[in-house]
């Protein structure tokens, strides 16, 4: 298992040149771990450098301490360049959503800092299918329901293909000790219930392959979202003037393009956290106008229709 392990990273080293100065980040846990052993060994070979942050949420009593030792079995490894770095989780929109984007804050910094060309991370095709499951309760759209790309921006999934179980098969091969969180046994959240609970019964009553199946309706949400994406982004060029788009365009779009078109304006202004509720408000004012009036947003934005336009507006 360690072999098909080493294999994904080094498909996902083809977009890097030797020399290139890339960020693992390291939990402490079976993937991350795994991960960092097998990008050192295939790193090597094209001299990559290699620097790994491990976070410390400060969430967990022996937090501190789990983290020093997870930068030795780093060291142990061979990866000279470890940081560990201690976040503060705001609380706001639960612990694992706060925790996410403490973490990832922290890693944009530090490969900011490092002038890193990559951020290397240990996601797995379990947490994909749980990804998908997830999104559906909360009844997203396709590009949540696409779940996390091998490759985004910086960041570079390559376990993407690999089961929890082939993980941990290729962990105890190569004798790499991890650190199990106990968070991850935590039923109060709502992933964990999906992991623990919800797929285990899906493939009990439906069958084997329930999370292979899972894994590859995200990966074709992806291909529809990146191009529903790239559609958008060219409507969006002609556009001169984002806070007062002519509704006659509007109108002429598709809903799917429409909505991102009028999601990606609303950005702008900092109405960054939409509803799909909102946004269908917002849509109404092109596709069912009957002379409703304004609609507030989040972040003081107003959207209203006026002379032929859709008038966008902050206060």
């Amino acid at each position: 298992m360690i072999t098909k392990a080493r294999h994904a990273v080094r498909q996902s080293l083809t977009s890097l040149s030797p020399g290139d100065h890339v960020l693992v980040a390291v939990s402490g846990g079976a993937d991350s771990l795994l991960l960092a052993h097998c990008l050192n060994l295939e790193g090597a070979k094209d001299s990559l450098r290699i620097s790994a942050v491990v976070i410390d949420h400060q969430l967990q009593e022996r937090s501190g301490e789990i983290a020093e030792q997870t930068k030795n079995r780093l060291h142990k490894m061979g990866i000279s360049a470890v940081e560990v770095i201690k976040v503060d989780v705001l609380k706001k929109d639960g612990l694992e959503a706060d925790a996410r984007s403490a973490r990832y804050l922290a890693l944009a910094a530090s490969a900011e800092k490092l002038k890193a060309n990559a951020i290397f991370l240990g996601h797995n095709q379990d947490d994909l299918a749980e990804s998908v499951l997830l999104g559906l309760t909360q009844g997203a759209g396709t590009k949540s329901l696409a779940g996390m790309a091998t490759q985004s921006g910086l960041y570079i999934r390559p376990f993407l293909s690999l089961t929890r179980e082939e993980i941990i098969a290729a962990c105890n091969e190569a004798e790499i000790v991890y650190w199990s969180d106990p968070h991850n046994d935590d039923e109060r959240f709502t992933r964990v219930k999906i992991r623990k609970q919800i797929l285990p019964l899906m493939e009990s009553q439906l069958g084997p392959g329930i999370k292979e199946a899972l894994a590859r309706s995200a990966r074709i949400f992806r291909e529809d979202s990146d191009a529903l994406e790239t559609l958008t982004e060219e409507i969006f060029a002609t556009i001169s003037n984002p806070e007062s788009i002519d509704v006659e365009l509007l109108e002429r779009l598709p809903a799917a393009l429409r909505k991102r078109v009028i999601r990606r304006a609303l950005a702008l202004l900092g109405a960054t956290r939409l509803s799909a509720e909102q946004l269908d408000w917002v849509d109404a004012l092109i596709s069912q106008w009957h002379g409703q009036g304004a609609v507030a947003l989040p972040a003081g934005v107003t959207a209203r229709r006026e002379s032929g336009r859709l008038a966008l507006s902050q206060e």
